[in-house]
């Protein structure tokens, strides 16, 4: 069908059936992608509630333990590129279902560890079982939503990971408190079973219950097929559909990289240190920890919900991308200066958390603005490898400086100085196609 005709379908169409056709796709899709991504979520926010116990049990150092947590990542960024090509070649279904069952499988395997050279080899392949996951899901949900719903989806799916962080942190807390020594496991050990084991069922649920493309989905009528994808292609009408060697040559594409990895050396900030900021300032037990650092992921699940609305009735994207991220820095900054009194460092975790964790879905409505096709699948794994080297800088280098000074804060500052940085780059440095409004007709 020519770009005209399908212009003609989508101007005749009345929004309120387009919307209900949306609405239909999501109920269908959303609930398990979210579910997925919510373990995904866990599978890396759990080492982080495991710290206290597992360093106590096996004697690492902070730098021990920053490294390992890093290695994660390391594992990731190397085969992310890879998977997601992969994932374009035969199809999200089967390779989302390998993704799952493999990682569940790794993540229960924690257990057997004994030595930091146990810790770090296992945490590398976890990483890289898990590698292309995020950005295969991201690429996945760009073939079944149009731009201008893209916000509202894509906030949608973060809401899992921000639920990860509610329900996760006081579920790790019960565990470490009260598994611990139940069949001779600690309770570290029940809290990767726990993250393991429940992805293996879900692997096997989405090979069973997803379609790989709006073509193939026998529960949507002809029409409805015909509409969303007249959509799709109407809005993608002035993106490129670009080889990932094209992809890089986009302007705007390499600092979109930056940009991502900035966000998450502050997400990573928050995930692998908010527990213990909260355990040092408080001097509670793990089960008030817990508590307590779901409140960071509360409001950025707020946050994200209605900047994900506000975005998608602006159309102008980076504009809430940079807000969020200068209110991520404002928080990291009050977090160093208050590191000793539990409640302004509770606000300021609230504000960190509304900002940094926001910020995430309403950055990924920005790569498909740039690129479709084989250079979307490949583009947004590539970006996505650039911005996980934050996960590798940001524990690691609080590790270190924690360790070299005896204090968190320096480190704090230095990543609220990033962030800071991050969003000069979003206001000033990205290209015009990322400004213009896909904002619903």
């Amino acid at each position: 069908m020519s770009i005209a005709a399908r212009a003609d379908i989508v101007d005749s169409v009345p929004v309120s059936e387009e919307a209900s056709v949306v609405r239909k796709v999501a109920w269908r899709l959303m609930p398990l992608v979210m579910v997925c991504y919510l373990f995904a979520f866990f599978d890396r926010i759990n080492i982080s509630f495991a710290k206290f116990q597992l360093q106590s049990d096996l004697g690492f150092s902070n730098t021990a333990y920053g490294l390992g947590a890093s290695m994660f990542v390391v594992g990731y960024v190397i085969f992310e590129v890879p998977s997601n090509l992969f994932l374009y070649r035969v199809g999200a279904r089967r390779w989302i279902a390998r993704i799952m069952i493999s990682w569940g499988i790794a993540t229960a395997l924690m257990i057997f560890v004994k030595s930091e050279w146990q810790f770090y080899a296992l945490r590398f392949v976890i990483g890289t079982m898990e590698a292309g996951f995020a950005p295969g899901i991201l690429y996945y949900l760009t073939l079944w939503f149009p731009a201008a719903y893209r916000g509202r989806i894509t906030s949608t799916l973060f809401v899992a990971s921000a639920f990860s962080g509610i329900v996760g942190a006081p579920f790790s807390g019960m565990i470490l408190t009260h598994m611990n020594g139940v069949a001779s496991l600690a309770g570290w050990q029940w809290l990767f079973l726990a993250g393991g084991l429940p992805c293996l069922v879900l692997g096997a649920l989405v090979l069973l219950y997803l379609d790989d493309s709006v073509e193939k989905a026998t529960w949507l009528k002809p029409s409805e097929k015909s509409l969303l994808a007249s959509r799709i292609s109407h809005q993608n009408r002035h993106v490129e559909d670009v080889s990932l060697l094209g992809a890089l040559k986009t302007p705007g594409f390499l600092t979109l990289g930056l940009i991502y990895f900035l966000i998450q050396v502050g997400s990573y900030g928050l995930n692998f240190w908010g527990p213990d900021l909260i355990r040092t300032a408080s001097g509670a037990d793990a089960g008030t920890v817990g508590l307590l650092a779901a409140i960071p992921y509360i409001c950025g699940a707020i946050t994200m919900v209605l900047i994900g609305r506000f975005s998608d009735a602006s159309g102008r994207r980076p504009y809430f991308v940079a807000g969020l991220i200068v209110a991520a820095a404002i928080g990291f900054f009050a977090c160093g200066f208050f590191d000793r009194h539990i409640v302004p460092l509770m606000i300021a975790l609230a504000l960190v958390g509304s900002g940094v964790v926001a910020a995430i879905p309403a950055f990924w409505t920005l790569p498909p603005k740039l690129m479709t096709g084989v250079g979307a699948a490949g583009g947004i794994a590539l970006i996505n490898t650039l911005g996980q080297f934050g996960g590798i800088v940001s524990p690691a280098m609080v590790g270190w400086i924690k360790d070299l000074t005896g204090s968190t804060t320096p480190a704090l500052y230095a990543i609220a100085s990033l962030c800071l940085v991050c969003g000069l780059i979003l206001r000033f440095a990205l290209p015009a196609q990322l400004w213009t409004s896909d904002r619903a007709a």
